[in-house]
């Protein structure tokens, strides 16, 4: 199995690759939504990534000459990321009240959603192109991904390597951190530009539910085999990026799409963490 794999490398080593960077990334950003007890951001974000590149494919294919450009890979990043962090900004900032919080980002996800499928219902290009994004696909990526998506890992890994004290204190106990010092407000609009871009990058090459399920998942599962919090940002990525391999090559070998596959892995391993879970607290 494991050398079928390998045989596949020359071929798709790129789409491998940035997978296992994507699932890096999103993992760690991750670990502070579920502290901040986010999660539905996750999806309210990924939607507005691609209600961005609806519109983009929408209006290229409206300006066919004049605004052709819409409906390259670089005007589709953009529009990605551009709703994505407008997205996280509204989310993680708006709303007073958990209900109040919870409905807005419920709206966000929900206006997306239909806003999204209405926007390319009649462009059978921009529809195709909204049915990869939205099934998952990773099959797609190209050596720009990889520098893109290498170069924000380290990012990622330099910021909480330095700042990770302060994160999570600003993820847990907002009060606290302006207690002390932190200027809040800041903060979280960086946390929010932050999930924007990684989500925004992330939608256009691997899709929604990849996205999306290695943002929440790999998080969700180090919760429930740590006791601590620190840990966090060294299990949830390895989790992520061990998953995803795992994933890949079963993917493979059964001939069945990576994202779901992987997606399905990390799902078990939560049911899994959260039963070890009651049964140590037990």
């Amino acid at each position: 199995m494991i050398a079928e794999f390998v045989s596949t490398w020359p071929l798709f080593y790129k789409a491998y690759v940035a997978g296992w960077l994507i699932a890096l990334v999103l993992s760690v950003v991750g670990v502070l939504v579920v502290a901040r007890d986010q999660i539905f951001i996750g999806a309210a974000v990924s939607q507005a990534s691609a209600l961005g590149m609806a519109l983009a494919l929408r209006v290229g294919d409206l300006l066919s000459r004049q605004a052709a450009w819409l409906r390259n890979e670089g005007a589709l990043a953009a529009m990605a990321v551009a709703s994505s962090t407008v997205a996280a900004l509204i989310t993680m900032r708006g709303g007073k009240g958990r209900n109040s919080h919870e409905a807005l980002t419920g709206w966000v996800f929900l206006f997306s959603s239909s806003a999204a499928v209405l926007i390319v219902a009649h462009s059978p290009h921009g529809t195709e192109e909204m049915h990869q994004v939205l099934v998952s696909t990773i099959i797609g990526a190209t050596w720009g991904d990889l520098v893109v998506f290498g170069v924000l890992g380290l990012a990622t890994a330099l910021v909480v390597a330095v700042a990770h004290r302060r994160l999570l204190l600003l993820a847990t106990d907002p009060a606290m951190a302006a207690a002390v010092g932190m200027r809040t407000g800041p903060w979280t609009v960086a946390l929010s530009l932050w999930l924007g871009i990684a989500v925004g990058l992330s939608i256009r090459v691997a899709g929604v539910l990849y996205a999306f399920g290695c943002l929440v998942l790999p998080a969700l599962i180090a919760t429930n085999l740590c006791r601590e919090m620190r840990p966090l940002f060294v299990v949830a990525p390895l989790v992520a990026v061990g998953t995803g391999a795992v994933g890949f090559v079963l993917s493979h070998h059964y001939d069945l799409p990576p994202a779901q596959m992987t997606v399905g892995l990390l799902c078990g391993l939560l049911a899994i963490a959260r039963l070890k879970a009651r049964l140590g607290g037990r």
